[in-house]
């Protein structure tokens, strides 16, 4: 029978599309999706013929693994319990999107368990699992609705071009596909960066739309100051950061983020752009650093998404970050344990010296903490 396709651009409602696709999934039939990087064959992985029809389909050689797609970064977590920090940064700045991580899977607790003995064995034939979140809107509906994930793979037959349009996918499958969602011209027309997750380094098995130095900047401890107008007490804190983590990893200001860690800081009612306060630059001098080129910068949910640890300068900052962003709150800490780091505008320098003596002696505290 031929497939039935779907053009989501012009349905009257994008909600009864999600609903076909979840029903011919939870049937076992096969499904050509839409992504952001190509156009993907997709299976209920609770459907042992199904994916067993897949890989059929594919002429995929044995060995060869699917890709399970799950719906974010947190879900992940429920496959691979002993995702490493790397992994798991990389996962919650680069998801939705056109990363795929491949990790260890031994954990008992993974649900790759549950899945039926030969599905398993197609998705993790050498002990290691792939994950995507892929940054369709029409596919994360899917998985929202679907009972359990989907394995996927690129709409083809194996060694095929890869496809970029739905065309191409009913040239390349034919009949041997059962519903084709057409959403145009893939976005960006080339396929996900592959890249396998250790404990402490990452290596790119798979080259595609992101490159290994993006994701080796993404993969970087990131470490967020926070105060109010980022013109003062944050800004001096990432640098007295910065400076530390360098005296620690024996390398030049600089080259920290080479070496693995971003220290960076925002205002809560920052402008873009606002120069440093002048006694703060001065205190500064005085310490050998230079706080001249600070540039302030408001903050937004792209940074505390992406930030590992947040230290705000107070505990009202803190509360304020927790109230927008609850998701976050086991990531955001007050700089000081016992006090707040009160803030000097309009006083005298001494106020300046005072505030930066006790933000190094909290950063003193804090980075003991931390294994670089």
């Amino acid at each position: 029978m031929p497939p039935v396709v779907i053009d989501i651009r012009s349905a009257e409602d994008s909600r009864d599309v999600v609903h076909r696709a979840v029903q011919a999934l939870a049937e076992g039939k096969l499904v050509g999706l839409p992504t952001e990087t190509v156009y993907g064959l997709a299976a209920s992985a609770l459907h042992e013929r199904a994916v067993a029809r897949l890989l059929a389909v594919k002429s995929r050689r044995a060995g060869q693994p699917l890709t399970l797609a799950v719906k974010s970064a947190d879900e992940a977590l429920d496959y691979a319990p002993n995702l490493s920090a790397i992994g798991r940064r990389l996962a919650r700045r680069c998801w939705p999107g056109p990363v795929t991580l491949v990790v260890e899977d031994q954990h008992p607790d993974s649900l790759l368990k549950h899945l039926p003995l030969t599905v398993q064995q197609a998705i993790a034939p050498t002990g290691s699992i792939g994950l995507r979140a892929p940054a369709h809107p029409t596919v994360l509906d899917i998985l929202r609705m679907l009972t359990g994930p989907i394995v996927l793979t690129s709409a083809n037959r194996s060694g095929g071009e890869d496809p970029v349009t739905a065309e191409e996918v009913l040239e390349s499958l034919g009949n041997d596909v059962d519903l084709v969602l057409n959403d145009g011209h893939s976005r960006l027309g080339q396929p996900s960066t592959v890249v396998k997750v250790g404990l402490k380094d990452l290596q790119v098995l798979r080259q595609g739309v992101v490159s290994e130095q993006t994701l080796r900047r993404l993969s970087c401890l990131m470490i967020l100051f926070v105060c109010t107008g980022n013109t003062c007490r944050s800004p001096m804190a990432e640098l007295l950061c910065r400076k530390m983590i360098a005296d620690r990893l024996g390398c030049g200001l600089h080259e920290v983020a080479d070496r693995g860690v971003l220290v960076m800081s925002a205002g809560l009612s920052a402008l873009v752009g606002s120069r440093p306060s002048p006694e703060g630059v001065e205190v500064l001098r005085q310490m050998g650093l230079n706080l001249a080129d600070h540039e302030s910068q408001p903050l937004t949910a792209q940074l505390v998404r992406h930030s590992d640890i947040i230290w705000t300068m107070t505990r009202a900052h803190r509360q304020a970050i927790v109230q927008q962003w609850p998701e976050a709150a086991a990531r955001i800490e007050v700089l000081c344990k016992d006090d707040d780091v009160a803030d000097p505008i309009g006083g005298p320098i001494e106020f300046y010296q005072q505030c930066a003596r006790q933000i190094k002696s909290a950063l003193e505290e804090r980075l003991a903490e931390i294994e670089f």
